[in-house]
């Protein structure tokens, strides 16, 4: 049984309570002071672009050669980065409110009408590794659906997060919210993650964002409820009936895009009929990447590395990827199912039969045609952002947008029925 420390229990039911209070005036907002919020959070984070832009330098520098570039491009901020930022955050404003929809009516014998309409969740904690981006995200759409959030990021990036949390507080305060509905937890300390997920008195949901490490300590310490994000083991597979060209083109932008996005293709599966034309063009087009193959294909083009059983399970988040070869769809499928995260995999096919059952048959929260993996976002989804990629089965599956981070209650209407 693990033993909080009482001095870091207390930090965090401080910030709880401060939640709590915040998240019953953001039940009540109306659309347009969220709205007036988010704009505003956004202009904050332009004017204060040196700041933040300082303050994230500090963060890159503190890590220094200790980690890989993939790392320090998730953790790095541009002038580019932080505008897209900014914009995210005002295509959050532009979406519909997803408070107070109605999902679905009942009327039922004895005159009573029964309504199903969306609620915010209440105070989320928002746990997160490097990428500073995440807490602007989490924070918008948390305020969209109101939802008071604290952040938890990782200490690489606690620099460029104070900045990003003042701004968006200051677009609170501007509309009229409370600042309190978007919070750090300030301390490096470690006990401070496990202080938040024992918070039952404070916090309704927590997510986890980053790698399988985090998230696996997530699942085994919480007491509060989860939305768990695992890694993301994507795998693209070229079909015996893909156009190679496009496939290859597709293939090369789903890992190289961004390597340390986790919905990078991190294993090429190639069908053997097509395998002696594919291979040496694969590598070709995948120049500065390295390529690690099974026996088989390593002796159909020699240029592979080789691969390891623990290859085919890695989310390498770099420049590599495992390549496997498989004798037709069903043994896809079955590499695939047994291999995946879960996550986001494709299918690269001119047959619309075999993409179909691929589709059905891979239980994925992303099943792609023709697409690279990359595509697997929030933001490309239409949501505007996403707070991460949700693997699990329960309440919410894929990008996390609006919409999953709403609960439900029911409204029942009546006109002095009594129950016999």
């Amino acid at each position: 049984m693990t033993t909080l420390d009482s001095r870091l229990t207390a930090y965090i039911a401080g910030l709880g309570s401060d939640a709590q209070s915040a998240a019953k005036a953001l039940m009540t907002a109306t659309t347009d002071q969220k709205n007036e919020a988010l704009r505003a959070a956004a202009t904050a984070l332009r004017e204060a672009k040196p700041e933040l832009l300082k303050a994230n330098a500090e963060d890159v520098a503190s890590v220094g050669d200790s980690r890989p570039d993939s790392f320090i491009d998730r953790l790095k901020l541009t002038d580019e980065r932080v505008e897209g930022i900014a914009s995210a955050i005002e295509q959050i404003a532009e979406l519909p409110d997803p408070v107070g929809r109605l999902l679905s009516t009942t009327d039922r014998p004895n005159g009573l009408k029964i309504e199903r309409v969306a609620v915010p969740i209440g105070v989320i904690g928002m746990i997160y590794e490097s990428r500073p981006n995440v807490g602007a995200d989490a924070s918008a759409l948390c305020l969209k659906s109101g939802n008071a959030v604290i952040l938890r990021g990782g200490s690489e990036s606690g620099n460029s997060t104070r900045v990003i949390v003042k701004c968006m507080q200051k677009g609170l305060k501007s509309a009229g919210l409370p600042g309190k509905a978007v919070q750090t937890v300030e301390t490096t300390d470690r006990g401070a993650v496990k202080a938040l997920l024992h918070a039952v008195d404070y916090v309704d949901l927590v997510i986890p964002r980053g790698g399988r490490g985090l998230v696996e300590l997530v699942r085994d310490e919480a007491k509060v409820p989860t939305l768990l994000h695992l890694d993301g083991n994507c795998h693209s597979y070229i079909h015996a009936e893909a156009d190679i060209d496009k496939a290859l083109d597709v293939v090369r932008n789903a890992k190289l895009r961004r390597t340390g996005v986790c919905g990078a293709t991190e294993s090429i599966v190639v069908d053997r009929a097509i395998a002696k034309d594919v291979l040496p063009r694969l590598v070709d087009v995948m120049e500065g990447c390295e390529l690690r193959g099974d026996a088989e294909a390593r002796e159909i083009e020699p240029r592979l590395a080789e691969a390891s059983d623990e290859d085919w399970s890695t989310e390498y988040l770099d420049a590599i990827a495992s390549v496997k070869l498989v004798d037709g769809l069903d043994e896809a499928i079955g590499f695939v199912s047994k291999n995946s995260s879960g996550h986001t995999d494709a299918i690269l096919t001119e047959d619309k039969d075999a993409a179909r059952r691929f589709m059905t048959s891979i239980d994925s929260a992303v099943v792609m045609h023709n697409a690279s993996t990359q595509f697997s976002d929030g933001g490309e989804f239409g949501m505007g952002a996403e707070i991460g990629i949700a693997t699990g089965k329960m309440h919410a599956r894929g990008p996390v947008g609006l919409e999953q981070l709403t609960s439900f209650k029911y409204l029942v209407h009546g006109a002095g029925q009594t129950r016999p």
